[in-house]
């Protein structure tokens, strides 16, 4: 069986205000297109279709135009919800379009629910493990404990009990979580609880294969176990990696191969750092006058109007920042380091900006709580 594995779409997404619908679309039909030329039976999008639990109507109707043309060339879809995502919302309809091959798991009473798909060899189940969000689901799974870890293990304690009363089944997972040993990007959402988001990727030991979606850098962290990572680029942290779903086979003893195959580059990033006057002039960055950049000034002094200066030449210039140290530098935290930090850690920065001291632990536990609590809020209002 030949399985492409995508994920982290983020429909609706922009990019410092710069709309990407049109770039997504560009993807989109370079997917159909790998589906027919490689002749895939089955796709597998592991979670963060939207970029928001409630997207804009472009975005909407550019998922829908994808999943008809699927539909059209009768292959199978399965999908995940990601924790960008509305399970509800992702869901609905999703009994009645899988009698059009489209396969829907958002809900976690059904992720030891297969998809069961039929090759020359037999069948291939499909389990799709929505994202769990601990504190909304430890009941409902019986988890031992609101952690990652915890509702996962359970999650996969689930699979394997079906799997077992499926004998000669070939399994392939999908899950949206953050597998310790891979690399994160800045444009991913936090997922921590209790300080710790990750999960070994000993979750997931003896299935054929693992589609994993959250982090958007494609990696792998074990032949079997892989990130797709997002199509496009989402940060300048992500300027330089490639873009690129896996294409996996399957054989009827569940050996497994994968290769990367390319996404397309409808927008190429860059950073671009040095002084104002030698950025304007030099002919060394020409070749960068069209691409979409994140320039860092060295001057020692701020100078005015940087960013129309510097758009007169660069037009794209979407984000600006100084790395000045003279007298006349201003005492800012870093943008840039601070995009690399989790809402906690921003937090714990500004109170020691406000209170010139460090937050005691009883204070960094509150803090802690009280964004754990409002993110689990806001998924909870999706479910």
């Amino acid at each position: 069986m030949r399985i492409l594995h995508t994920s982290d779409w983020h429909l609706g997404r922009s990019f410092h205000r710069e709309p990407l619908l049109a770039a997504q679309r560009v993807f989109l039909e370079d997917l159909i297109n790998v589906v027919q030329r490689e002749r895939v039976d089955a796709v597998a999008v592991a979670g963060d279709v939207y970029d928001r639990a409630i997207p804009p109507l472009e975005a909407i109707d550019l998922f829908q135009h994808t999943l008809a043309k699927l539909a059209e060339l009768n292959v199978p879809l399965v999908m995940i919800s990601g924790n960008h995502d509305s399970p509800r919302r992702l869901g609905v309809n999703s009994r009645l379009i899988e009698h059009a091959g489209i396969h829907l798991r958002t809900d976690p009473r059904d992720l030891a629910r297969p998809v069961l798909l039929n090759d020359a060899h037999g069948p291939v189940a499909f389990y799709g493990l929505p994202y769990l969000e601990p504190a909304l689901v430890r009941e409902r799974l019986d988890a031992p404990a609101t952690s990652h870890q915890a509702v996962l293990g359970t999650a996969m304690d689930r699979v394997r009990e079906d799997l077992a009363t499926r004998p000669g089944t070939r399994a392939v997972v999908l899950a949206h979580a953050f597998v310790t040993g891979a690399e994160p990007s800045a444009s991913e959402r936090d997922i921590t609880v209790g300080g710790v988001a990750n999960v070994p990727a000993a979750l997931f030991d003896g299935m054929d294969y693992v589609a994993l979606g959250h982090l958007h850098r494609s990696q792998r962290i074990s032949d079997r176990v892989r990130y797709s990572g997002s199509p496009l680029p989402y940060s300048f942290t992500e300027a330089g990696h490639p873009k690129s779903m896996w294409l996996v086979d399957l054989d009827g003893d569940g050996a497994m191969t994968a290769r990367a195959i390319p996404c397309p580059e409808p927008y190429h990033l860059a950073h671009l750092q040095g002084e104002l006057d030698d950025l304007l002039t030099r002919d060394q960055y020409t070749n960068l006058e069209q691409a979409w950049l994140h320039v860092t000034l060295t001057d020692t002094s701020r100078s005015h109007m940087a960013m129309e200066r510097l758009r007169q030449r660069f037009p794209r210039v979407l984000k600006l920042t100084h790395a000045a140290t003279g007298p006349c530098a201003d005492d800012l935290p870093s943008r840039e380091r601070m995009e690399s930090l989790t809402d906690h850690e921003i937090a714990l920065e500004f109170l020691h900006h406000v209170t010139q001291a460090d937050a005691t632990e009883p204070e960094r536990d509150l803090l802690r709580r009280g964004i754990e609590h409002v993110r689990v809020t806001a998924q909870g209002e999706t479910l």
